[in-house]
Formats: C-alpha cells, structure tokens, sequence
C-alpha cells in the first residue's frame, strides 16, 4: 500500500461549522445554569513584552481569564493580537533572551510562572499540553510519527519502548487514523494534512492531560476536514473531561465548541462573554467586525462581506486611548485619549467590555447592523 492511500476517517457527528450568525451557532447549555466550578487555570494581568532593536513590542498587554474544568474558552481575534504569545506564555514557552513575563498563571493552585524550567517540564506534555498551528512544521521531519509520539509518552512515564509503541498505536486509533499499526511508522509528509494534526492531537493526549490548548488548529485544512477536527476535539474533551482553550482567528469555528469566549485586539481581551450571549448581543465593535466578516448560509449570494477598515496596530508603538479608535467608524475624538478599561456589562455581570460607547448606544448599533 502507498503511504499516500487512505483518506481523513469522518467524524460520525462531524458537520461543516454553522455561520456564526445563525441559530445553529448558538449553544444549548445556558450560560446562567448555575455558579462554575473552581478555576483549573486563572490568568492575571499577564503581560509579554519583547526587547527588539526597534522597540518594545507589547505583544500581550495586561490578560486576565478563568478556566473551570472540562470547559472551553475560545481565544479569537486577527493575526497579531496576542492570543498566540498568551497561548504559550501558559506552558512557559515564550521564556527566551529579552522576553519579560509578569501577571500570575495559576493552575490548579500554582503560579506557572513562579516555578522553575524543570518544575515546568514535569508540567507541560502531561498535565497541560498543546496543539500547534502547523503539524508539518511541529513534528520532525526526519523520524517517524510514532517514534515522536513514543518520545512524548516516556518523558512523562516510566515505561519501556515496546509497551510505549503499542501506546502509540492506541493513540492513532482514537484519533481516527487508519490503521494506526502501519502509519505508526510513517515519517509525517507521507500523511496527509488532517492525519498530521490528529498525530499532533495523540501525541498532545498522549500524558492524559487536564488542559489542552489548540493553537489554530484547523489553518490551512479544507472544510469537511476541518469539521472532522473540531469534532474529534469535541468528542475528546467530553471522554476526558479535559478543560479546552481553542485559539482561532474566525468565530466561526468555536461557534458551536466555546462555552465562552474571548476577543483579543492588540495584546489585550475588548470582550469576554458566554458563546450564546457574544453571538447574539456583542458590544463592542471589533467584534461586530468579525461576526460581519463571515459569509451566511441564508443571506444572498451576492452579498458583499464586510471587511474591518485599516489594519492592526503595531505592536511595537500602539495607539493611545482606545487602541481600536483609529478603525472603529463610531470613535470619537476624546477615544483618542482615554484608556478603557475591561468593565461588565451593566446588568450582565459575566459580560465584559472595555469600550467607551455607552451600552444603550452599543446595543442601538448592533440592532441597526444586524
């Protein structure tokens, strides 16, 4: 048999995502359904900076979320926000030459930040582990699939390299990799993309973790295969119990996943709100942007997407005030100048917003808009 044969094995309740803006994008569980259970990870006031030739860049800018066991956050926001850079900050990953990490990362009762790289190490691949944006360049290209997962089993376990394969194997089939026996010794460009990121998946799993992050993790993967991704994470999480954070730059994809969510604009959170009530009432404007930028299924065919105007802003000199007021349509002067702060909702104590539209003027906008 070629090593190319055999296609990505469908999902059995694996469907394309719904548009963000239908009905079917909306969760059934209600987010006021009782208090959450206590935090399995809590982030505060996390900030990243780089020291470059160029500058300082403010790549994450002052964070805070609480994560409750087997729940999903979703992280979503444009290329360049930092929700990449808070992703890693988590497992210690962007500890290096001229980075500085300060804030509190607690998981289960521990400051991440606070421990040692060794301390870290016994952590991270075990307890929190992470799916990376692009399998063909996070697995190795020179040794085999399973041999890189068997390596991830015994940094964590004692155990010998026989009964790690066999481990190795079973982790393949949960995936949904066609026979796992045989694509255990496959080096990775003989897999296709989807059956690339489900070895990234079973090598992530591979510790039994209690957090898994996902970085991206269906870039560059076609519709159906992206479907059959979201769907195995799903499936998964609800097997394990895991707590999930999905990062993602379209709405669209935690629609149906995220109990809730979080929009990232320039290193720092503008909203974070339960998946049903972002999707159906969102206040601030960037958020309008991204929900406005994705096709519907029911709307016509001729129908222009709605693009945010401008770009990002530079990390390295951000703009001050509202750090959206340059491209937001409803700044006025004075946004230039002050600062918002990352404030509930009035009324909606698990909903939060940094902008400085008043909430009545916010929700006026969106009915117009929707």
């Amino acid at each position: 048999m070629s090593p190319f044969d055999g296609a990505d094995t469908p999902e059995a309740t694996a469907s394309p995502p719904p548009s963000a803006a239908s009905p079917g994008a909306m969760r059934s569980a209600s987010p006021d359904s009782g208090p959450a259970e206590e935090s399995l990870l809590r982030v505060e006031d996390l900030r990243v900076t780089y020291a470059t030739e160029d500058g300082t860049v403010q790549a994450v800018d002052g964070i805070s979320y609480e994560l409750g066991r087997g729940r999903t956050l979703g992280i979503v926001g444009e290329s360049g926000s930092g929700k990449t850079v808070a992703a890693l900050s988590v497992l210690g990953l962007t500890r290096a030459e001229g980075a500085t990490v300060s804030g509190r990362v607690s998981f289960e009762g521990r400051d991440l930040l606070a421990l040692e790289e060794s301390e870290l190490r016994a952590i991270r691949g075990d307890e929190i582990a992470m799916v990376f944006q692009d399998p063909l360049s996070s697995l190795h290209p020179m040794y085999r699939v399973g041999a890189q997962i068997v390596e991830a089993i015994r940094a964590h376990r004692d155990i010998a390299k026989a009964p790690a394969r066999a481990r190795a194997i079973e982790l393949l089939e949960l995936v949904g990799i066609p026979e796992p026996s045989v694509r255990v010794d496959s080096y990775p460009h003989e897999l296709s993309g989807g059956q690339r990121q489900r070895a990234m998946i079973a090598m992530a799993l591979s510790g039994d973790p209690k957090l898994l992050i996902a970085d991206e993790p269906t870039t560059a993967l076609d519709v159906t295969v992206q479907a059959q991704i979201l769907a195995l994470l799903s499936r998964l999480q609800r097997e394990r119990g895991m707590a999930l954070v999905l990062v993602t730059h379209d709405l669209g994809v935690v629609a149906e996943m995220a109990d809730e969510i979080a929009v990232m604009y320039a290193g720092r959170i503008v909203e974070h709100a339960p998946a049903e009530r972002l999707f159906a009432v969102p206040e601030h404007p960037y958020t309008w942007g991204l929900l406005r930028s994705i096709p519907t299924l029911d709307g016509p065919r001729e129908e222009l997407l709605t693009p945010i105007p401008g770009s990002p802003p530079s990390p390295l000199a951000p703009p001050s005030g509202c750090r959206f007021h340059p491209r937001c349509p409803y700044s006025e002067p004075e946004h230039a100048r002050t600062d918002p702060a990352l404030e509930p909702v009035p009324g909606r104590p698990d909903h939060e917003i940094a902008c400085l539209l008043s909430s009545p003027t916010r929700r006026r906008l969106w009915k117009e808009l929707a």
